[in-house]
């Protein structure tokens, strides 16, 4: 980013940040705050170890500091401003749960938003249905980046610590089932959580297999480790009878040598469709309970998007390609890296690689993905 690109962010950043209303978190105080900066010589350098006192403190600050990047930590302490973590004296932290697209889909921007739209719904379900936390304890947060954050502030689980919440996030993630106690039948002919998914998951496999025809399923099963070919013939024969007993929920089905392969082997595929059901959590975010997270009302440095609160109505239809952007469609020349294709505030630009102008808000993300540099106003007759 050169000097020019960089000025102009922060000229955008300071007009929003002017007139700017903050999501500010409970307990403010007990807060430690971190700030990145446009002038900072390593752009990604920090300044943290920051307290504050009131809401026009923080307020104040931001107006006055225009942050690139604004956070505060998801813990409480009693000397949040003090220089080292053993001083700060940690008393609980909020449980977060982090949905980054980048972790789940490498794709176009908005289909990694679209992904990952996806993978927020699936944990604010399991949060709910299974694990008991009410809609009054969950806070939706779009980061402004490719994700959500979605924020517990529940006082039973605040002093949890990093493997308390591991335990979450290992159940949320579908890490370490026991495909005996999975595949177990339940007395009441009921299935629910994951002895639901697992079965569903499995179904997909088998299908897949029995689709596939008999040559390469079991050159597919005899290529896993402990897996013969007259094993894996058995088994392909077999996988009727398996279907219909997992479409059965007060059925028991047989773990055998080879469906253990299958559903537990290193070199088995049978992970993926685990994945599918999983909701794909940041897990170090879950687990770090000195965590500084996004501020709700601040900007996001890479993107120029809105961190936005969002109620469970809200992020039903939420689109953050509209209803996250803050700039205006005033024409702006920019010098793109290479060509692409975007869609924002409900329009969808073609863009060459080298200069072209677009409207402030499209060019403000494009500068601040590191992907254009800022060239002047453009022409205003250009339509936006």
């Amino acid at each position: 980013m050169n000097a020019a690109t960089n000025e102009y962010l922060k000229s955008q950043f300071t007009r929003y940040y002017k007139r700017a209303v903050f999501d500010l978190p409970p307990a403010l105080e007990q807060r430690e705050w971190g700030f990145i900066f446009f002038d900072s010589a390593n752009e990604m350098r920090m300044k943290r170890h920051i307290g504050f006192n009131e809401r026009s403190d923080v307020e104040n600050y931001l107006k006055t500091m225009v942050p690139r990047h604004a956070y505060y930590s998801t813990a409480y302490y009693a000397l949040p401003s003090a220089g080292n973590m053993q001083d700060k004296i940690w008393s609980g932290a909020d449980l977060i749960f982090d949905l980054d697209a980048d972790h789940i889909v490498r794709c176009a921007y908005d289909e990694m938003l679209k992904r990952v739209h996806e993978e927020t719904i699936k944990i604010l379900s399991m949060l709910n249905d299974e694990l008991g936390f009410s809609q009054k304890d969950m806070s939706i947060v779009f980061s402004g980046g490719r994700g959500y954050h979605v924020h517990i502030r529940n006082l039973e689980v605040r002093g949890w610590t990093g493997p308390e919440r591991r335990e979450l996030v290992d159940y949320v993630c579908g890490t370490g089932l026991d495909p005996d106690i999975m595949l177990k039948g339940r007395k009441k002919g009921v299935l629910a959580g994951w002895p639901q998914r697992y079965r569903q998951a499995l179904i997909t496999y088998l299908m897949g297999l029995k689709n596939s025809g008999e040559d390469e399923a079991v050159k597919k099963l005899s290529s896993l480790k402990g897996v013969s070919k007259n094993s894996a013939q058995e088994f392909y024969k077999s996988t009727d009878s398996i279907l219909r007993a997992l479409k059965k929920p007060e059925r028991n089905v047989l773990v055998s040598r080879v469906l253990r392969a299958v559903l537990t082997g290193e070199d088995s595929d049978f992970s993926e469709r685990i994945k599918d059901k999983a909701a794909l959590t940041d897990e170090p975010v879950t687990t770090d309970i000195k965590r500084l997270i996004r501020m709700p009302g601040s900007l996001h440095g890479g993107s120029g998007f809105k961190v936005m609160t969002l109620t469970p109505r809200e992020f039903e239809n939420f689109d953050p390609l509209n209803d996250a952007v803050i700039f205006g469609e005033e024409p702006v020349k920019i010098d793109l890296s290479f060509k692409l294709e975007m869609p924002l505030l409900g329009n969808k630009y073609s863009l060459e690689k080298g200069i072209n102008t677009v409207p402030e808000a499209l060019a403000v993300f494009l500068c601040a993905r590191g992907i254009a540099e800022y060239l002047g106003g453009g022409d205003k007759t250009n339509g936006f």
